[in-house]
């Protein structure tokens, strides 16, 4: 899961936020504006977008703090708010074009431009940005609200509108295209493992 729910916030601050104590609601942007940004940009794949929705998301976040009831943690109905709002750009993009979520998603493409802030983090035995990037933008938001944020099928399903059916069969197209890519970057991984152990070998 991400960081929503690592980022500690005083209870104390949460309940002037909900009062609409601005300084409160200026904490609160402070801590989770970077999480916020970073699930946005899985989404939308360009900064600009993701900075829009960031901006979105906490107009909202101080509109609906009220409504608040800490039944959970602060960051995860932030987090939420943001997917909801990520969520929310994709269907327009896709009535835009006159797509549905029931269409061809492998003919589906959306413009990619590189993080000013790219990681240069990988995890274990695949680069994940470059293998989500590859994935449809319908797909790449499953995985990653499946694999990443731990979103339930039936959670998923409830975010876009459909059942938990779709989200299922999407998860596992999304695996199937993700496979070579992990079977060729673990075959990288193990050729240079081996090349390094031979040369330590050889002193």
């Amino acid at each position: 899961m991400s960081k929503f729910a690592d980022i500690q916030i005083d209870p104390a601050i949460v309940k002037r936020a909900t009062r609409g104590d601005a300084k409160a609601h200026e904490i609160l942007y402070r801590a989770f504006s970077a999480p916020v940004f970073s699930v946005c940009l899985r989404f939308t794949r360009v900064p600009a977008q993701a900075e829009d929705l960031l901006q979105e998301t906490f107009i909202e976040v101080i509109r609906k703090i009220t409504q608040f009831r800490g039944d959970a943690p602060i960051g995860i109905w932030i987090r939420r708010i943001a997917v909801s709002k990520a969520l929310m750009f994709l269907r327009s993009a896709w009535h835009a074009r006159g797509q549905s979520l029931d269409d061809d998603w492998e003919e589906m493409t959306f413009e990619v431009r590189p993080s000013a802030a790219g990681s240069q983090q990988h995890d274990q035995a695949m680069d994940l940005d470059a293998a989500m990037a590859d994935l449809t933008p319908v797909s790449r938001a499953v995985v990653w609200l499946h694999d990443v944020e731990g979103y339930t099928h039936k959670e998923i399903a409830g975010l876009m509108g459909k059942t938990e059916s779709f989200s299922k069969s999407q998860l596992s197209r999304a695996y199937q295209r993700l496979r070579p890519m992990l079977d060729a970057e673990m075959e990288r991984e193990n050729a240079t493992s081996a090349m390094q152990e031979s040369a330590l070998g050889s002193f």
